[in-house]
């Protein structure tokens, strides 16, 4: 039970000088979305049932806005997530069943960030509202759902994504990384195409260091699942559409960012959801074709 209403509570942070006095929010199964206070960037828990906060998700929210204005090439970053210095703590809000802040970011954008706590997961809902008289042919929320605890899967061994005959795992193609050496297999990134077509090159090894591997065929559902270790609990990540859903498998990240354009007055608003759930992956496939279409 909360001790403290919404404005007494946000008052209460601003005094000391942080956000979390908020309380956790919990839905009906015991699932707990709660404010971290491990960055001053914005970032929740997502925590199980009963189990530590370690035991769930830690979301970057977002890790960053990027943009590309009509008529350039190049992209831009609105907002990025940095180490503490660059950053303050935002002044959260919470209702019944949400948690949110607003912030202005570059480019005279300002921006509108709420998680909403359901029944089966968290919905991640962002706001843009162009304040310039700039056009922007592309723009998005990344949001970093790091899973930990009894999700962390470092060698995507129980990470799915779906075709038209079923769950495959999304690293099927690289048998060898059960056995590799852990420097041999990370720094990586792990793509498949949703929207956009499939690389010739399955294997890119940049200069920076990290290995990009991509799937040869585009799945059927913008999605991204990981069973917990003892098989009983889910975690999906879902948009309504998105170009390609990737993991960072040394976070156990779950990406399957949406974009959309955002014209001079104008307001854009893109949501994704992540289940988190006892259950199993053919349960959370029927939850994605149940919801999808109900994001924004």
């Amino acid at each position: 039970m909360r001790k403290l209403s919404c404005n007494v509570a946000i008052a209460l942070c601003s005094i000391l000088g942080h956000a979390q006095a908020l309380s956790p929010l919990q839905n009906a199964s015991g699932l707990r979305l709660l404010i971290s206070d491990e960055n001053p960037q914005p970032s929740l828990r997502i925590v199980l049932p009963g189990r530590p906060p370690a035991d769930g998700a830690l979301v970057i929210f977002p890790e960053h806005v990027t943009a590309r204005m009509h008529g350039r090439v190049e992209v831009e970053h609105l907002y990025m997530s940095g180490p503490p210095a660059e950053g303050t703590r935002p002044a959260w809000r919470e209702s019944e069943h949400s948690i949110e802040y607003e912030k202005d970011l570059k480019g005279d954008i300002h921006f509108l960030a709420r998680a909403t706590l359901e029944d089966d997961g968290v919905r991640f809902h962002y706001e843009f509202t162009n304040r310039s008289s700039k056009s922007y042919d592309m723009i998005y929320a990344v949001t970093d759902p790091r899973l930990t605890g009894t999700f962390h899967d470092v060698r995507l061994e129980r990470t799915y994504v779906h075709y038209k005959d079923g769950f495959d795992l999304l690293a099927s193609e690289t048998p060898a990384r059960l056995s590799m050496p852990l420097n041999q297999w990370l720094p990586l990134r792990y793509l498949v195409s949703y929207t956009w077509s499939a690389p010739s090159q399955r294997v890119e090894r940049r200069e920076d260091g990290i290995t990009y591997y991509n799937k040869s065929r585009a799945v059927d559902e913008p999605m991204v699942a990981t069973l917990s270790t003892d098989g009983k609990w889910v975690a999906a990540s879902f948009a309504r559409t998105t170009g390609n859903v990737w993991s960072n498998p040394d976070l156990t990240c779950q990406h399957v960012d949406p974009e959309t354009w955002l014209g001079p007055g104008q307001k854009a608003v893109l949501e994704v959801k992540i289940l988190v759930f006892r259950g199993t992956l053919d349960d959370a496939l029927e939850k994605v074709r149940a919801q999808r279409g109900h994001l924004n």
